[in-house]
């Protein structure tokens, strides 16, 4: 860690935060290193366990000159978890979750800088990953100075826990369990220590929403998803808000350990990590959905979706949710879901999780017309079709072969 180029500011500034390690140290850093006069800490209640959010509350009282504790819950799941389910957004394989509400967390602070006349806005991110470009983005939107302390003076976790402990700052961690959490009501990423390595087998300790495979029920459980315009109404037939859903189904799925992913994802800026998640609601919802659109999407809606969905992904994946590319795609998928009504059964088993049908008033679909014992449609009139179906490749391959 070094000591250089350090900024000396008077006034306020607010800090994003969560009362984990980083933001915690952030406190005294941003007064004795950097200058400030008042260090205004914001958290953010986007479904992490009411622990977390009371610990935040508590600590930012305890900690800063001023905190504010915001409930997001109801509009991270209206503005950004919704839109996802609609996109089938899954980056590189699975669905995301941190990058989903970095976004409303940014512009809520933002919110509360004006108010309260900041200097500046300060964050606990790296250099390394991935959140310190999402919160940027938005902040540098709306003209905000940016303090980062533990990207600009290169501090690692040890040196973190150290000052914490020098400065009587508690913290949630140790050296010996180093893990590095983030939670909200639609997924669950856990990272650091050993977890680092790629070979390195997580221990089941770090899993607390899906159950272990050997603690999960012999039998299989049915659920029903109902859609309206792409987003979840009702679960086995019961109405639910989008969160009541989704914390619902988030027990029920992880009791059958669906929705876990261990894997190597790249990073905006290159790096390659090794991230561990848990997301059981999400991973059905998503599955569900995707099922639903085959019954009710034509063919070429299916195929540019497809692309859509990725390009979306991405570009939530790095937080640009006003990159105007963002809006065109949202409102391609938009239209396409009005159309995205119906009902899906999902299986879940052992970590696994199977659909077992699907109905929707909307399907494109005519067990009269697809049945092999119907005459609704001639079969005879397929055969002039097939005479001139792959004509150009047969007419190629005859000339390649005579």
């Amino acid at each position: 860690m070094t000591d250089t180029n350090e900024k000396t500011g008077k006034g306020t500034v607010v800090l994003a935060f969560s009362g984990g390690l980083d933001t915690s140290i952030c406190v005294p850093i941003l007064k004795n290193m950097y200058g400030y006069d008042r260090v205004v800490t914001v958290a953010a209640d986007v479904g992490q366990p009411e622990s977390e959010v009371k610990m935040a509350t508590d600590k930012g009282n305890l900690i800063a000159d001023k905190h504010y504790t915001l409930d997001l819950k109801d509009a991270f799941v209206k503005n950004h978890v919704f839109p996802a389910i609609k996109a089938n957004a899954l980056y590189e394989g699975y669905p995301m979750g941190t990058s989903l509400a970095r976004p409303i967390i940014a512009e809520e602070i933002v919110k509360i800088a004006k108010k309260e006349n900041a200097a500046a806005i300060g964050h606990g991110c790296t250099g390394k990953g991935n959140d310190q470009l999402r919160f940027d983005y938005i902040f540098r939107m709306h003209g905000f100075d940016i303090v980062a302390p533990m990207r600009e003076h290169n501090m690692t976790r040890e040196w973190e826990i150290d000052y914490a402990e020098q400065n009587n700052v508690p913290i949630p961690v140790k050296k010996s369990t180093p893990w590095s959490v983030d939670e909200n009501i639609w997924s669950r990423s856990i990272e650091g220590g050993r977890l680092e390595e790629p070979d390195y087998h997580p221990p089941e300790e770090i899993y607390h929403w899906t159950a272990a495979l050997k603690d999960t029920p012999n039998e299989p459980e049915i659920v029903t998803i109902g859609f309206e315009n792409g987003v979840p109404v009702s679960l086995n037939g019961k109405k639910m808000s989008g969160v009541e859903l989704i914390v619902t189904l988030n027990k029920l799925a992880g009791k059958h350990s669906v929705g876990r992913n261990d894997m190597v994802e790249d990073r905006v800026l290159g790096l390659k990590a090794r991230e561990n998640y848990e997301h059981p609601a999400a991973t059905v919802l998503i599955a569900a959905h995707k099922d639903l659109e085959k019954l009710v999407l034509s063919r070429a809606e299916l195929k540019f979706k497809n692309m859509v969905d990725d390009q979306w992904a991405e570009l939530a994946y790095m937080g640009l949710i006003h990159e105007p590319l963002y809006h065109d795609l949202n409102a391609f998928i938009n239209k396409t879901q009005e159309r995205v009504t119906g009902t899906v059964d999902v299986q879940l088993y052992k970590g696994g999780l199977h659909i077992m049908g699907r109905a929707s008033p909307n399907a494109i679909y005519s067990m009269d017309m697809v049945s092999f014992d119907s005459t609704t449609i001639d079969q005879r009139d397929a055969i002039g079709y097939s005479k001139y179906f792959g004509i150009q490749g047969r007419m190629l391959w005859q000339l390649q072969n005579k």
